[in-house]
């Protein structure tokens, strides 16, 4: 009996601990990932990435269940017919290398996160820029603490890929699905919560056929020894556990996405008020994360009640798309929110960069006699305007009909007046 609670309680363990790190990483990447306000943001000035990321499309999320499927049946078929040692060292010298990256900018996120931005702008930055004759191809600003993060951020794909062990140790294939999924939501945004929508509901069917129609998922997730999934030993305590508890990425990054986009829907709705401060009401992303959080724990549950693998999308897309649908119908904005994407945001962003500017004179050193070449000889600094503007225009329309105050009328007195100095001034 006592072996049976410690069994027990070591699976409820793993489940709290498999829950606690896939929230994490949705959390910290959500906010990762959001935009800066559209004033504070300019060409060089800023870090942000966002103008870097892929945004997937309705039409692209059609074909998500498609792609997926002939990825997951060639791994099978690979596993099914050529080595399975040989596969797993291949895809780790392979994920080895792009967790090198991975981790690199996960812990830059988290550095500056801790550091907060008045320190972290005040170290020098350097900028890696990429250019084809005058066009800019890339741009990539690198802070000094950023550089500095650059080589222990190969230690974890190092031991990673260096492990003799049949299995790989659980903690560096977490460190390095967890920098994977933190990097996804950086790469990767829905353009609209319709996209989304598609994109749970095409991958809720996806998931429960080959996770209940065959035994291809469960193959794969179990042969494939790469850090594409979150595991968590079912039991630290009982000698009769023999297997971990598993979680794949998939699970996490897909509907992670969606609840990426609510945050960003909320920040939006955020600023087109015209504000710009950092804390904003969150509707949409509060009720997402929550849903989160109880579809997966629902899994968990079902999971270990039936003692049968679950497709967590079978819980996970409805409690998303039931919480974004709940919020929208319950705040009266369903209609909007429906219907708001990403290039609405980009638009806001152009206008806020088009400020009124004045015309300013430019000045202009030269030599008082063009013709001498005396190095003594005084300058005098002239002020030549700049080329004709809107202000200009309007001034000039008004002096020609007489009705502006500030211009002065070459017929009047005054005028004449000026006109007779001067060519006294001449004849002098």
């Amino acid at each position: 009996m006592g072996n049976d609670s410690e069994v027990l309680w070591g699976h409820f363990v793993s489940y709290a601990g498999l829950l606690s790190l896939a929230t994490f990483s949705i959390y910290t990447g959500a906010y990762s990932a959001l935009p800066n306000p559209p004033k504070a943001k300019s060409t060089h000035d800023s870090d942000d990435e966002d103008e870097l990321a892929e945004t997937i499309s309705s039409s692209e999320a059609y074909l998500f269940p498609v792609l997926g499927s002939v990825t997951l049946g060639g791994i099978y078929l690979a596993f099914k017919y050529l080595s399975k040692e040989w596969i797993n060292w291949l895809f780790g010298i392979y994920f080895a290398f792009m967790g090198v990256a991975t981790v690199w900018r996960s812990s830059t996120s988290l550095l500056k996160y801790l550091m907060g931005p008045s320190l972290w702008n005040s170290f020098p930055k350097y900028k890696l820029l990429v250019l084809e004759g005058t066009r800019e191809c890339f741009y990539m600003p690198l802070p000094l603490p950023s550089l500095l993060l650059s080589l222990p951020s190969a230690i974890p794909s190092i031991l990673y890929f260096a492990s003799t062990t049949s299995t790989k140790p659980a903690l560096l294939s977490n460190i390095l699905a967890l920098s994977f999924a933190h990097n996804a939501f950086g790469i990767l945004k829905l353009d609209s919560f319709k996209t989304g929508t598609i994109l749970l509901a095409g991958l809720f069917f996806y998931d429960i056929w080959w996770v209940f129609g065959t035994n291809v998922m469960v193959k794969v997730a179990t042969s494939f020894d790469a850090p594409i999934k979150l595991v968590w030993p079912k039991s630290f305590f009982a000698a009769t556990a023999s297997r971990e508890t598993l979680l794949g990425l998939g699970d996490i990054v897909i509907p992670g996405l969606f609840i990426v986009f609510a945050l960003r829907y909320d920040q939006n709705r955020h600023f087109a008020q015209g504000r710009r401060s950092k804390s904003f009401d969150k509707p949409y992303f509060n009720a997402a994360m929550s849903a989160y959080v109880m579809g997966l724990a629902t899994t968990m549950f079902v999971m270990h009640f039936f003692q049968k693998a679950q497709p967590a999308l079978l819980y996970l897309s409805p409690a998303c798309i039931l919480s974004f649908v709940v919020t929208g119908i319950t705040r009266g904005e369903l209609g909007h929110a429906w219907a708001w994407t990403t290039d609405e945001e980009k638009k806001q962003v152009e206008e806020s960069k088009k400020a009124p500017s004045l015309p300013t004179p430019t000045i202009k050193i030269t030599p008082s006699s063009p013709a001498t070449s005396d190095p003594m000889a005084p300058t005098i600094l002239t002020a030549e305007p700049s080329p004709p503007s809107v202000l200009d225009a309007v001034a000039s329309e008004i002096g020609a009909d007489g009705s502006g105050s500030g211009v002065e009328d070459a017929g009047s007195e005054d005028g004449k007046a000026r006109k007779r100095k001067s060519s006294k001034k001449k004849k002098a």
